[in-house]
């Protein structure tokens, strides 16, 4: 190291980036061939985690091993048999990005700090906002993820329709409305009590008419209602929501429609993901997640208000030692971040979204997602045409539940670990009307068509077995 050991020279830095970029790549390179989920080794590797640091330098090389080893010992959410909950994305680009923006370390939470950096999230954000047919008046906030872009939602409406009178509040979600949102709803102060779960209609989406039962009883009651929460595409079915319908009921009964597309919501930019959004146009809010449907690393997700200044007057504070950079760029149109979202200090997440769309151009990702609507098609059809399989609907976007027919549940869980146990695919399990299903998630950017036929292969296996009377674990 040179001089100041924080602050290593040219030479030295860029060795240690080759170290890393070379690593990068050898991982790239072998995903398809690495673990799918952890060994009974990760223990081990648990136990040779250092714990205090250590008061001389160490060397990167080793340090890099334990790390790398760590990352075979987990869900592979960036591998192509990945099926499993949500997969992750992990365009290697995004990470230049991160690099790149981790290393200038700029605070982007007022437009006064870095004007242009700001212009090139703020950019991103107005896109977002004009897929999903929202006016000018829209105004978004990139979070940490989905669950945060849902709190704040929540805290938006609160303002917006109640105020402080958060007590007589009531809210509407779904069957399958996505656990972050009661988290949301809870932190936000609405009394739990006030929570109504709306039954669910066909193919698991939310029943409008129950919800209007719901508002009207309430306000019987001398309740407030306040929020309706749909899903366009919920992590348990993949079901999308009756949205052009729902719209109507916040419209006649004035209720802040908040719309969850945080794993759906990038089908949005493929003809088939426009045609199921229809009337997402019309909601006050949308949540979204390009960690999942736009394949970047997890840690960047979105929300979009209909009326910026909603989210702005929900979340803005004064702090008297930037009062005076506070609007220094507001007739530029730049806003400041800070104002839009529980946080004051946060990265520049806006570049990890910003290169990767203007590096490969946004066709590249339509082509991945209808790729993947294609796909989640296979599934379902080959599913199908085994007859074995209950597969009670075809996909709305990408997830599709199954189970063997006049089988209890234990039989799926075993069919479920036995197809896992192959080591090339991963899926995940849920509960649906009391009943154990196994669900498959297309949404990784490296699965292809010969990964699905090798799942369905491998499903086709398993199943044989368990019916043969051998154990499929």
């Amino acid at each position: 190291m040179g001089s100041w050991p924080l602050e290593p020279d040219r030479d030295e830095f860029l060795a240690m980036a080759r170290e890393v970029v070379g690593r990068v790549a050898d991982f790239v390179e072998t995903v398809a061939e690495q673990p799918m989920r952890p060994s009974d080794r990760a223990l081990d590797l648990v136990a040779e985690v250092p714990g205090d640091p250590p008061e001389d330098p160490g060397d990167l090389a080793t340090l890099l091993d334990l790390v790398g080893a760590g990352a075979l010992e987990a869900f592979n959410t960036t591998g192509p048999g990945y099926l499993a909950y949500i997969p992750g994305g992990g365009v290697v680009t995004a990470a230049l990005a991160d690099l790149y923006a981790d290393a200038t370390n700029r605070y982007v939470g007022l437009a006064a700090a870095a004007p242009v950096l700001v212009a090139i999230e703020q950019s991103v954000l107005a896109w977002f906002a004009r897929l999903f047919g929202l006016p000018d008046t829209a105004q978004g906030i990139l979070t940490s993820g989905g669950s945060l872009a849902n709190f704040s939602a929540v805290v938006a409406a609160r303002s917006q329709h109640l105020g402080e009178g958060v007590a007589s509040g009531t809210v509407y979600v779904g069957e399958h409305t996505h656990a972050s949102v009661a988290k949301a709803v809870r932190l936000a102060g609405f009394p739990e009590d006030n929570v109504r779960v709306v039954p669910s209609g066909a193919h698991h989406r939310m029943d409008a008419d129950a919800v209007r039962e719901a508002v009207t009883a309430d306000r019987l009651a001398g309740l407030r209602p306040a929020l309706l929460v749909a899903s366009a595409g919920t992590t348990n079915t993949g079901s999308v929501d009756p949205l052009t319908a729902l719209a109507d009921v916040a419209a006649d009964e004035t209720l802040w429609l908040h719309v969850d597309a945080a794993y759906g919501g990038f089908f949005v930019l493929t003809e088939r993901g426009r045609e199921r959004f229809r009337g997402i146009e019309r909601s006050d809010s949308i949540t979204l997640d390009p960690h999942k449907g736009m394949f970047l690393p997890y840690g960047v997700g979105a929300l979009l208000v209909r009326d910026g200044e909603r989210l702005r007057r929900a979340h803005a504070d004064a702090a008297v030692y930037l009062a005076d950079i506070q609007d220094v760029y507001a007739e530029a149109g730049l806003p400041n971040f800070s104002e839009l979202s529980p946080e004051l200090t946060r990265d520049f997440r806006g570049l990890r979204v910003w290169l990767p769309l203007h590096l490969h151009g946004v066709a590249a990702f339509r082509a991945a997602l209808d790729e993947k609507l294609d796909l989640a098609s296979v599934v379902y059809e080959g599913l199908v045409a085994d007859g074995r399989f209950d597969v009670p609907y075809e996909p709305d976007l990408s997830i599709v539940p199954f189970r063997l027919r006049e089988a209890d549940d234990a039989r799926n869980r075993a069919l479920l670990e036995a197809i896992n146990a192959s080591g090339r695919a991963l899926v995940s399990g849920t509960v649906i009307a009391g009943e154990y299903w196994l669900r498959v998630a297309v949404l990784a950017h490296r699965t292809h068509r010969d990964h699905i036929d090798e799942f369905l292969a491998i499903v086709t296996d398993a199943a044989d077995r368990a019916q043969a009377g051998r154990t499929v674990a």
